[in-house]
C-alpha cells in the first residue's frame, strides 16, 4: 500500500497518521497540555515494511513490535534499505525500536541489540535478564515496568502495589534504567471503561516520581491504543502506542521467516 493508494474505508495511509497526530494534539489541549509533549510510536505488527519506510518519509521514528522475531527481521529490512537510499544520495532518520509484547527469555539477548525502549518488563526476573543481556551495551537498556491497573487476568504486568518495588528494584541495575510506566485499558467497555484505569496509572506515575524510586529519568508514561489514545493524553500519557488506527486493516502478507 502506497500513500495515495486508499484501504477498504476510503483512507489513505498519509490521511490515518495525519488524523492520528491531529487527534492527539487536540486532547492535549483539551486539558492544557502541549502536543509536542505527546510521543506518538507507530505499533506496525499489523502492517507491510513498505508503510513503515513511507512512515519514516512522512517523519516517523518510533515504531513498536510485540514480537521479537517479527522485530528484528524489520529491524534488519530497514537497515538495509536506509544503507541503499543513502547510497543513492538520500537520508532517511533511524528508527527507535519500542518492544511492547512478552519477551520469552531466550529471545531477551537479541532483543536489545535493537530495541530502543522495551515497554513490557512485568517482573523482576525479567529485568535481571535484561540486566545480562545489557551488559556489553555501551548504555543502559531503557525499559518501562507494566503495571496491570485493570486487574484482568488475561493481561501481563505487575499488580499496582507491587510497581513501585519494581522500579526501586531496577534503580539498582547498572544496565537496566527504568524510565517509566505501562499499562492497558480493559478488553471491553471502550474509552469509558479506559478512563479510570489510565487515571490510576497516572496517578501511580506521579507516587513514583514524587518519591524519587525512578530518579530523573522516570518521566514516560505510556497509555493508550486505537481505541482510546485520546483518553489516555487527557489522563496523562505522554506516549500512547497506536496501531490499526494508522496501519489501517490488517494487511494479508507473509513476513520472511514468519510461519
Amino acid at each position: 500500500m502506497t500513500t495515495g493508494t486508499q484501504d477498504a474505508n476510503g483512507t489513505t495511509l498519509k490521511q490515518r497518521y495525519t488524523d492520528v497526530k491531529s487527534r492527539i494534539a487536540a486532547a492535549a489541549k483539551h486539558v492544557g497540555r502541549r502536543p509536542e509533549d505527546v510521543m506518538l510510536v507507530v505499533v506496525s505488527k499489523s502492517g507491510t515494511v513498505e508503510q513503515i519506510r513511507e512512515l519514516m518519509q512522512m517523519g516517523q521514528v518510533d515504531f513498536a513490535e510485540n514480537r521479537v522475531q517479527q522485530l528484528l527481521q524489520r529491524a534488519a529490512q530497514i537497515d538495509e534499505w536506509r544503507a541503499r537510499h543513502a547510497e543513492l544520495g538520500g537520508t532517511a532518520p533511524a528508527i527507535r525500536w519500542h518492544m511492547i509484547g512478552t519477551m520469552q527469555r531466550n529471545k531477551v539477548k537479541k532483543a536489545v541489540e535493537v530495541t530502543r525502549l522495551v515497554q513490557s518488563v512485568d517482573s523482576l526476573r525479567l529485568a535481571e535478564e535484561l540486566q545480562v543481556a545489557a551488559a556489553k551495551r555501551e548504555t543502559p537498556v531503557e525499559v518501562l515496568v507494566e503495571v496491570n491497573v485493570s486487574g484482568e487476568s488475561s493481561k501481563h504486568g505487575v499488580a499496582p502495589g507491587a510497581a513501585r518495588h519494581l522500579v526501586a528494584q531496577i534503580e539498582t541495575m547498572v544496565n537496566v534504567r527504568a524510565r517509566g510506566l505501562m499499562c492497558m485499558a480493559p478488553l471491553a467497555g471502550g474509552p469509558a471503561a479506559a478512563r479510570p484505569c489510565f487515571e490510576r496509572c497516572r496517578e501511580l506515575y506521579e507516587d513514583i516520581r514524587q518519591t524519587g524510586a525512578g530518579g530523573e529519568h522516570f518521566n514516560i508514561l505510556s497509555m493508550g491504543m486505537s481505541g482510546d489514545y485520546e483518553v489516555a493524553v487527557e489522563c496523562g500519557a505522554n506516549l500512547v502506542r497506536v496501531g490499526g488506527a494508522v496501519i489501517g486493516p490488517p494487511q494479508v502478507f507473509e513476513e520472511p521467516g514468519e510461519a
